[in-house]
């Protein structure tokens, strides 16, 4: 007896840009009203997102997954902080459409945007985790960051304190 299901390819990965902001938030904000992934409480608007797509990709790289036309996953990296001397440290933000994680869509994301930031000459990358959160620390330690802080109870989402782990990767 044959397997009739057909493997699933690599999303595509291409460039955000603000039309992607509607599916970006679809994604989005399923983790912002459902979870403690996001520490935003409010659903952020389709214009809002575009205002952000278009204020980071001047500087920094934003991208999405797409399977069939569909965007299943977005990353991006920004910068880490805002004085001078930090310039070469980002932070990365991933997120993979609800269900669809452990599918390699988030690897793939993640290899793309780190492969642009080395050509872009970044020294490193951290990933800011509320916790629990084993799916994206998985993530995270596969790709070689490695969890360098931990903040307990900084966060408060749904009634009750989160803590926040950092991940980190020089490049």
């Amino acid at each position: 007896m044959t397997n009739s299901a057909a493997p699933r390819s690599a999303p595509m990965i291409r460039i955000a840009m603000p039309p992607d902001a509607d599916a970006i938030c679809r994604i989005y904000n399923h983790f912002v009203t459902t979870t403690i992934v996001s520490f935003e409480e409010v659903p952020v608007p389709v214009a809002d997102m575009a205002a952000r797509i278009c204020g980071l990709v001047r500087t920094h790289p934003w991208y999405v997954a797409e399977e069939a036309g569909v965007v299943v996953g977005y990353a991006y990296a920004g910068p880490w902080r805002t004085r001078a001397a930090y310039r070469h440290a980002v932070e990365s933000t991933i997120y993979v459409a609800p269900g669809r994680s452990g599918q390699g869509i988030g690897s793939t994301l993640y290899t793309t945007l780190i492969d642009e930031l080395r050509r872009r000459e970044f020294h490193c990358v951290i990933g800011g985790i509320a916790l629990p959160n084993a799916a994206s620390v998985a993530l995270h330690e596969g790709m070689g960051f490695a969890k360098v802080a931990h903040f307990r109870e900084v966060g408060w989402k749904f009634g009750r304190s989160v803590d926040v782990g950092y991940w980190q990767i020089m490049l």
